[in-house]
């Protein structure tokens, strides 16, 4: 049954006639007779009896109205309130990230989130691997140095920079045409030589290989080996002094993405969510806390 041809059956009945519904609803009274003669014909009954002296409900319209007038109200509720709902920053909002991001900066961006969003639930899954967001029900996914997908969109919010790490006491090697092999403290197996700017050629031989990032930090402060690390994560012991930097590796930058399902009509939760990650980061580099 069309739903609509039904509404305005309901509109033209509880209104006494075509031509006041028409003025109540600011549509013709053709619409609304030929949309009453479609439901008249799909229901194979007549429902209203048209007479010069005006409009009567038959026994089978009554009965229709009586039906439906109150569930038709319902329907003309919720989707008024669906409506409203859409244009508004609420509802449980289900992100993945990743694990070190989410250990770093998660709970505190998504404390401020709540914070201008109250009517918002925020739920975080901290992992490395690539998610599906319909299929495990996420609205947003952060991930780094995505591969293109036709069926996500989002925006690049920040670029984390790979820098060489070591203690200040771990010797530095001096630049040169060939690479210099060094004692590394190692995330994963790394066998392509660290390019770092001003011409010195690093090549890694793990002396450590630990599953953290943060581990690969601390090593390094404790003087195991050289480290190549995102600079977000080191940058507070730079500052302090417990590493020194020996320069940056330019083809390993790490741009990190918002990402979601939809470019048409994506919640308002997701619109926001994506709006004010980026303006956390107005200048494009990742910045975490220490």
């Amino acid at each position: 049954m069309d739903l609509n041809a039904l509404a305005d059956f309901n509109l033209v009945a509880t209104h006494g006639g075509f031509g006041r519904a028409s003025r109540a609803s600011r549509r013709s009274k053709a619409t609304l007779s030929r949309r009453v003669a479609d439901l008249e014909e799909q229901l194979g009954v007549r429902l209203i009896e048209r007479s010069a002296k005006g409009l009567e409900l038959t026994e089978a319209g009554q009965l229709l109205l009586s039906r439906t007038e109150g569930p038709m109200h319902e329907v003309t509720d919720a989707i008024t309130s669906a409506r409203e709902g859409a244009a508004t920053v609420s509802g449980q909002l289900r992100i993945a990230a990743p694990l070190l991001f989410s250990q770093l900066a998660m709970g505190r961006l998504c404390a401020d989130f709540r914070a201008l969003y109250p009517g918002v639930t925020v739920d975080v899954v901290g992992e490395d691997r690539v998610v599906n967001l319909v299929d495990e029900r996420f609205d947003v996914a952060i991930r780094p140095n995505p591969r293109m997908d036709t069926a996500l969109v989002g925006r690049c919010f920040a670029k984390d920079r790979m820098v060489v790490v070591a203690a200040p006491a771990f010797p530095m090697p001096p630049p040169g045409p060939a690479p210099v092999d060094v004692p590394a403290v190692l995330s994963r197996r790394d066998d392509a030589p660290w390019r770092v700017d001003g011409g010195l050629i690093l090549m890694p031989v793990p002396v450590l290989s630990l599953s953290s990032m943060l581990m690969v930090r601390d090593a390094a402060i404790a003087g195991a080996g050289a480290a190549l690390l995102p600079q977000s994560i080191v940058w507070h012991q730079l500052s302090r002094g417990e590493l020194v930097q020996w320069g940056t590796v330019a083809d390993k930058t790490v741009d990190l993405w918002v990402l979601h399902t939809s470019r048409r009509l994506a919640s308002p939760k997701v619109k926001a969510f994506v709006d004010f990650l980026c303006a956390r980061y107005p200048q494009g580099l990742l910045t975490l806390p220490g």
